[in-house]
């Protein structure tokens, strides 16, 4: 056997600007060894700046500016935790971080900043309520494409004449009124407009704004902002339907309270992009000052640091090298979007534009990109090789080779030990109550520690909930990969927290259990309930029953085209969303079903086979009913499927007919779910009530079928 390397450093990576993601790229390439990288970031994906005011003109579609972390991450074998920093505890080496799931802090040993700046004016009365700053560059894309689909009268004022102001509100002209509309749009600026470019690209400019008849009011105050204008301190009013926010980038306020050295609110950084105050943090693109060298806020600079800043991690991480220095360019080719396909480039006084200029434009953008489309292979090169064995209840042994090794276990001797042949959990007999317990695992298929915890924890609640009974107390098993015992604490808090913030929500304890070093990781709970009644099974369903999901299925397809880079950050993220989803409500609703199971490692079909054959009964399913996650039903269609999916399908082979030609959906019946929805056979006359119910908690839950009479045979319909 060949032991793995220890982990010794955590690189915490805040922010998903474009530094970083180079700097993901190169370490997915060339990785540091013994470090865990770690990247923070406000959503799965990252917009490339430069092709905003492309976007904004309607010559990209969103999806053409988008980085996609997740899959950056995954390649470079980084974790993404979605949420926003808010401050750094320097001291503990804790970064706070806001998540959907509410706060964590995440230690690091090194940390780096690339959380770009933002174009709010809070300054400005009204701004915040109701104008659009440009930055954050994904919000506004996603605001901006709304008003251009419905933009009332389509005035637009862009508050800032700035070179990014400038653009915008070319970029807004153009797309208005190639959509037919006739756009009044107006930029201001409280002082000199396109103040940062020489005179003949300036001229230029004015030149295109008056051709567009776009005015450019300077030295023009705004004093505040109304629904439907915008004031300016000479007493006029502009009237607007979308305001724009572009003027003077400023950096995050919670920098000021993190101690480190600034120049007016910029993370001063020396040579090596190494913080001058502390030696354990680093910062790049426009959230940084460089102290050597003072440069403009501009993308390029951020990706000419990008090679810098990754072999400067890497120095760091193995200590005692010099950090190599950053040596910026004086000048650089700037290129500005001219709203139609045309540019303006500008470059040590000389100015060109034309369609020409915004071909070079369009090429170097495109190029750019590229390096975040194609990855090297993730699948193996050996076609004869087997394939990647998945994650998540993907990876459970086959159904039939557990049933057949359970048949032979002999029967319980314990009159307190009541459970019955295929049930969710144990049920032990006590005094005035009934106890269900069960166990469960699953094989790491995120790096995020908490997440992972959290959807093990709701993974392994599935089986208390199906029964109707009341968590009650839970043992942890944690298996992680070998690391530094300061990264062992981080890593058992992370998951230790998680779970039992998900068990306390549910009347439930944490009260311990084990824990040990592997290959990879592993997490899983043993838990108990409590419910005064006989516990739900599988063995009730009467003919006419209705039967519910509480959750929409294809978590199995989607993880496997994960590991293989083949699917959306979107995809991704709502599929973890929906497992990460507790179902003690929906549990609580449903706790009269006459028989009630967890969708998981065997599929919808062999899960509701188990109730079939415990009940000896039939059933129907609609597959045009069945709710899917985004993105599965596309998966199936290219033949993407778990490595389980087979088994899954051969259990119920003979027992189950499907339409002819069955149509790729079909697949998705025999995937494998982790933290899948309950399934519950319900008497047709409280069907449409409990759908209302569920719905009204936020479940996508859909009546799917029916129980019929006959031996234990599913029809799909």
């Amino acid at each position: 056997m060949h032991a793995t390397p220890s982990l010794t450093k955590d690189i915490l990576l805040i922010g998903g600007g474009h530094a970083h993601a180079l700097v993901l790229r190169r370490l997915g390439m060339a990785p540091i060894p013994q470090a865990r990288l770690t990247l923070v970031n406000p959503g799965t994906t990252a917009p490339y700046s430069g092709m905003l005011p492309g976007h904004i003109a309607g010559h990209y579609p969103l999806d053409a500016l988008q980085i996609d972390l997740h899959r950056l991450a995954r390649f470079a074998g980084a974790r993404l935790i979605d949420g926003y920093a808010t401050a750094i505890d320097r001291t503990s080496r804790e970064v706070l971080v806001q998540t959907a799931s509410g706060p964590r802090r995440l230690g690091y040993d090194i940390a780096s900043l690339d959380i770009g700046v933002t174009s709010d004016m809070p300054q400005i009365p009204g701004f915040s309520e109701h104008a659009c700053p440009a930055k954050p560059l994904d919000a506004f894309a996603a605001r901006w494409q709304a008003f251009a689909e419905a933009p009332g009268n389509a005035r637009v004022v862009v508050i800032g004449a700035g070179v990014a102001g400038v653009e915008l509100a070319m970029a807004a002209h153009h797309r208005l009124s190639a959509a037919g509309h006739s756009p009044s749009v107006t930029l201001v600026d409280a002082g000199t407009a396109l103040s940062a470019l020489g005179g003949g690209s300036r001229a230029r400019l004015f030149e295109t704004l008056h051709k567009a008849g776009i005015p450019c009011l300077e030295n023009a105050r705004v004093t505040h902002v109304t629904p439907e204008a915008v004031h300016l301190e000479n007493g006029r009013t502009l009237p607007a339907d979308f305001i724009i926010g572009a003027g003077g980038a400023r950096p995050h306020d919670w920098l000021t309270e993190t101690g480190l050295d600034l120049h007016n609110g910029f993370i001063r950084v020396g040579p090596g992009l190494r913080s001058i105050t502390d030696p354990a943090v680093f910062a790049v693109g426009d959230c940084a000052h460089f102290e050597p060298d003072p440069r403009p806020k501009a993308g390029v600079y951020a990706v000419r640091a990008a090679p810098v800043l990754a072999e400067n991690l890497r120095r760091a991480t193995k200590g005692g090298a010099a950090l190599k220095p950053f040596r910026p360019q004086r000048d650089y080719l700037k290129l500005i979007s001219l709203g139609a396909q045309s540019a303006l480039g500008e470059k040590l006084g000389l100015t060109a534009s034309g369609p020409w200029v915004w071909r070079l434009k369009d090429r170097i953008d495109r190029a750019f990109m590229e390096k975040f489309t194609t990855y090297p292979s993730m699948t193996p090169d050996d076609p004869a090789a087997e394939p990647m064995l998945c994650a998540g209840c993907g990876a459970k042994i086959a159904p039939t080779a557990l049933k057949a090794a359970l048949a032979e276990l002999p029967a319980p001797e314990r009159d307190d030990v009541m459970s019955l042949p295929g049930d969710d959990a144990a049920i032990l007999a006590m005094e005035g109550d009934w106890q269900v317990i069960t166990t469960d695992h699953l094989r790491g298929f995120t790096e995020d520690l908490s997440l992972m915890s959290r959807i093990a924890a709701i993974h392994a609640l599935g089986d208390i909930w199906a029964m109707g009974a009341r968590p009650q107390a839970a043992l942890a098993s944690v298996t992680l990969p070998r690391m530094a015992p300061e990264m062992q604490a981080r890593s058992m808090r992370e998951v230790l927290f998680a779970a039992s913030a998900i068990l306390r929500d549910e009347g439930a304890e944490l009260v311990g259990g084990h824990s040990s070093m592997g290959a990879e990781v592993q997490l899983g709970f043993t838990v108990t309930g409590l419910r005064t009644a006989f516990p739900v099974g599988l063995e009730n369903a009467q003919v006419g029953d209705a039967l519910i999901l509480t959750k929409p299925i294809g978590t199995g397809t989607i993880l496997a085209a994960d590991m293989r880079g083949q699917a959306e950050a979107t995809w991704v993220a709502e599929a973890l969303a929906s497992m990460s989803q507790p179902q003690g409500g929906p549990a609580r609703l449903l706790a009269t079903a006459h028989a009630m199971t967890d969708v998981t490692g065997f599929g919808l079909a062999g899960h509701l086979m188990a109730i079939c054959e415990a009940s000896n009964v039939a059933a129907t399913l609609k597959l045009s009913a069945l709710p899917l996650l985004p993105g599965a039903a596309e998966l199936a269609a290219k033949g993407i499927r778990s490595t389980l999916w087979a088994e899954n399908r051969a259990a119920v082979a003979n027992r189950i007919a499907l339409p002819a030609p069955a149509p790729p959906m079909a697949d998705l019946l025999f995937d494998p779910q982790t933290a899948g929805g309950l399934l519950a056979a319900v008497p047709p006359g409280r069907a449409a009530k409990l759908l209302t119910d569920l719905q009204a908690m936020g479940f996508p839950a859909a009546r799917i079928g029916q129980i019929t009479a006959g031996e234990p045979f599913l029809t799909v319909q």
